[in-house]
């Protein structure tokens, strides 16, 4: 009896060094599929990839300045989830009439607040949108215009939403035109840009930087006549446009000040605001 017991003991050891031998198999296995160092992901801190996060490491300027301008401009702001949850009623008290909201990023993330912040800013009556960062060397531009749709940049016209905006600005995580010669970016922002039309009939605005815009895609391809521009300068005015457009549609002016995130202006009053948002 005693010697069965021991025969049972010995045959489940060896099962149990079978299946740990295989484990350990096909952990080496999976290890070798993946070269080193690559990562599953390489977007590994979207929570800090917000409208404007890596013009402020660029271009000079407090962000922090007392702005004057000339013509009326309606006061906004944009956020992300590096805000959280938003108190919406303070800050339509305290003058915005627009916001936009991070949504999406590369293919693989979502803004975890988004819903709080871009529903909420509808209920408070501010007219509200959706952007996404773009990281032109994960996926292609439609890709990430579909992925965008998907998760909250899309369009209806109830004369509170925005056309949805790309963000094009350095990349956070490597090579400054994410590795696409100036042909390949204009290339990639252009598809992104048909493929938002095509899901929602509406042009994306475009984010950049005049400086960003000039490196990257070597002040070629022509987005003036159908994408309208949000243009990033911190330093008192909104300086010279990106090649080839006229005029900001939206200035981002500072990254701080009375609103949460950072802080815009609309290039008219809010009957400008409204007439974009119903296209």
């Amino acid at each position: 009896m005693a010697l069965r017991k021991r025969s049972s003991q010995t045959a489940r050891r060896s099962r149990l060094t079978v299946l740990s031998a295989a484990a350990l198999l096909c952990g080496a296995l999976l290890a070798t599929a993946r070269p080193a160092g690559a990562s599953a992901d390489p977007i590994t801190h979207p929570e800090r990839d917000w409208l404007g996060s890596q013009v402020a490491k660029h271009e000079p300027g407090s962000g922090r300045m007392l702005v004057r301008p000339n013509v009326v401009q309606t006061p906004g702001l944009d956020v992300s989830g590096w805000q959280g949850n938003v108190d919406w009623a303070s800050v339509a008290a305290n003058g915005a009439r627009f916001a936009y909201v991070k949504a999406t990023e590369s293919t693989t993330y979502t803004n975890p607040y988004f819903s709080q912040q871009y529903t909420g800013a509808y209920y408070a009556g501010i007219v509200h949108g959706a952007y996404h960062f773009a990281t032109p060397d994960t996926s292609s531009g439609a890709a990430q215009a579909d992925y965008f749709v998907a998760h909250g940049g899309g369009w209806s016209k109830d004369g509170m939403t925005f056309p949805g905006m790309l963000d094009m600005e350095w990349n956070p995580y490597g090579a400054a035109c994410y590795g696409l010669s100036a042909a390949g970016m204009v290339n990639w922002i252009l598809s992104f840009s048909n493929e938002y039309h095509a899901k929602t009939s509406r042009w994306p605005v475009i984010y950049t930087a005049t400086s960003w815009w000039s490196q990257c895609t070597g002040n070629t391809g022509d987005f003036s006549s159908t994408n309208p521009l949000m243009l990033a300068n911190y330093n008192g005015s909104p300086g010279p446009m990106p090649y080839n457009w006229g005029f900001q549609t939206i200035w981002q002016y500072a990254d701080s000040g009375v609103f949460p995130g950072d802080q815009d202006y609309f290039n008219g009053d809010y009957s400008r605001v409204k007439a974009l948002a119903n296209g």
